[in-house]
């Protein structure tokens, strides 16, 4: 395979968005291309085909690429659980949770193995890859354990390009440290510089432009104007970052911040409604009156759940729903809903069972067993008979414990249900709002109680939208880089 690496000065200075686009470029040559990531530390995952875990933004460079996901994109995926440690994914499969030096002495090699046998695989498949690196290439006191960076470039041989964030100030000197603290042999990979996420004039950058490639030999590709992030980012910091722009929306929704949520990719199709205004509330802030709120997905259900008993947020739920608001909680949102979650085996970190929000005539215990898979249901709930595909990455078993307070959301009644009233829905599935009609159906209800006309549902599920949004993305960065400065690279 040819190679290109994307690696940027700090953490979030557009890696993966470049990635992408690139994915997106070559794929419209009609080349053969697959993302790459050696290892990723993230809570926001996506289930394979084969069931196994990769970090959700190297579906989204797949997609790009116009092929399927495969665990060999992401071979090593890193899940932080908040207790400085880590529940450790190779190639889809967990295979321990350990903390940072633990997992350096005893995952190095297996993880350097899992990443240069993941590459060899994709290479039977596919005639490019495109490499994203982690943070910096240069934290020297992380570098002989990099898995991610340089490591990977040398072992490729990669074309490199260089990604820095110009909004946060600063980046001539980021570009020139990151430059300075490479190995020779490692600078000599770096074929070009991206300066990304420009807002002023482009004419007034020339003259920094024009010092920046005469000081370092290394030629400026491009300037990438300033982008709307087209998934989210790997941490929920960037959930902090997000600007209201929806003034004017007919309803609002609110995703508690849970502190090791997870999966919040799951609200993308949400937040793409025109109609609809997410916001991000800390279990810390007043819940408010918004239509909806969502429990998400957590890393450690029990410990989140906690916080919320702590924080008082838990009974402003409860009062909540009780004044006839509507609530939903999805995979460990869903478990909280219920009466009671047991941690027998101390999974989570601390045996026991503890009371729940006693929202849902739920009982869930938390076991070491994971669940990762795709699913395809057909809905009860809000409406009969619409198809819904999305995955499941958890870890417990819950069960009804009163059939008659609730009824099944799908045909599967293994995956979610809601009470009678249509107040309080839990579901285990992933990627559910994903499925326009049923998010429709589900927007719908809302808007009814607000006296609101409803919505269309007869429209094309979130995967069409995406791709015009990935297109757009391409565009924007074809018509800002000298994209076949870097094909010349790997000539």
């Amino acid at each position: 395979m040819k190679a290109i690496m994307v690696v940027g000065t700090t953490s979030h200075a557009g890696k993966s968005l470049i990635a992408t686009a690139i994915c997106r470029l070559l794929s419209r040559r009609g080349l053969r291309v697959t993302p790459f990531k050696g290892q990723n530390m993230a809570l926001n995952a996506y289930v394979t085909a084969t069931g196994g875990e990769i970090g959700y933004a190297q579906a989204v460079q797949a997609w790009a690429a116009s092929v399927e996901p495969q665990v060999e994109m992401n071979p090593i995926l890193l899940k932080p659980q908040g207790d400085m440690t880590s529940q450790v994914i190779i190639k889809g499969q967990p295979t321990g949770t350990v903390g940072a030096a633990e997992y350096y002495e005893k995952y190095f090699d297996m993880g350097w193995e899992a990443i240069t046998e993941s590459l060899r695989k994709l290479s039977s498949n596919f005639d490019f890859v495109v490499c994203e690196g982690a943070g910096s290439p240069a934290e020297i006191n992380l570098k002989h354990r990099d898995l991610t960076n340089m490591r990977v470039a040398k072992h490729l041989n990669a074309a490199t390009v260089l990604v820095v964030d110009i909004d946060r100030g600063g980046a001539f000197a980021h570009v020139v440290g990151t430059l300075q603290l490479l190995e020779p042999e490692e600078r000599a990979l770096i074929k070009g510089i991206i300066i990304n996420k420009f807002r002023g004039q482009r004419s007034l950058l020339e003259s920094g432009i024009t010092w920046l490639e005469n000081y370092t030999g290394i030629p400026v590709l491009g300037v990438i104007p300033w982008v709307e992030e087209i998934f989210p980012a790997e941490d929920s910091v960037s959930l902090l970052e997000r600007r209201d722009s929806k003034s004017t929306a007919d309803i609002t929704i609110a995703v508690i911040r849970l502190p090791r949520i997870s999966n919040f990719t799951d609200f993308e199709p949400l937040e793409a409604e025109p109609t609809v205004k997410v916001k991000y509330i800390s279990p810390k802030q007043p819940l408010g009156y918004p239509d909806a709120v969502i429990i998400p997905g957590s890393k450690t259900t029990i410990p989140d759940m906690l916080l919320l008993q702590k924080s008082g947020l838990a009974e402003e739920l409860q009062n909540y729903v009780a004044a006839g608001g509507t609530v939903m909680g999805i995979c460990g949102g869903f478990q909280m809903l219920g009466e009671w979650v047991a941690d027998p085996e101390g999974v989570e970190g601390q045996e026991g069972r503890f009371d729940a929000l006693n929202l849902l005539p739920l009982h869930t215990v938390i076991n070491a067993k994971k669940i990762t898979r795709q699913r395809q249901v057909t809905s009860q709930y809000p409406q009969v008979g619409l198809p819904v595909s999305g995955y499941e990455i958890h870890q417990g078993h819950s069960q009804i414990a009163d059939s008659d307070q609730v009824k099944h959301l799908f045909d599967d009644p293994y995956l979610g249900i809601v009470d009678n009233d249509q107040a309080v829905w839990g579901t285990y599935l992933h990627g559910i709002f994903d499925n326009s009609p049923w998010r429709r159906a589900w927007l719908n209800r809302l808007r009814n109680q607000r006296g609101l006309n409803s919505l269309p549902t007869g429209i094309p599920n979130y995967h069409e939208q995406r791709e015009d949004i990935l297109n757009s993305l391409a565009d924007i960065v074809e018509t800002n880089l000298n994209f076949n400065l870097i094909l010349d690279q790997l000539n």
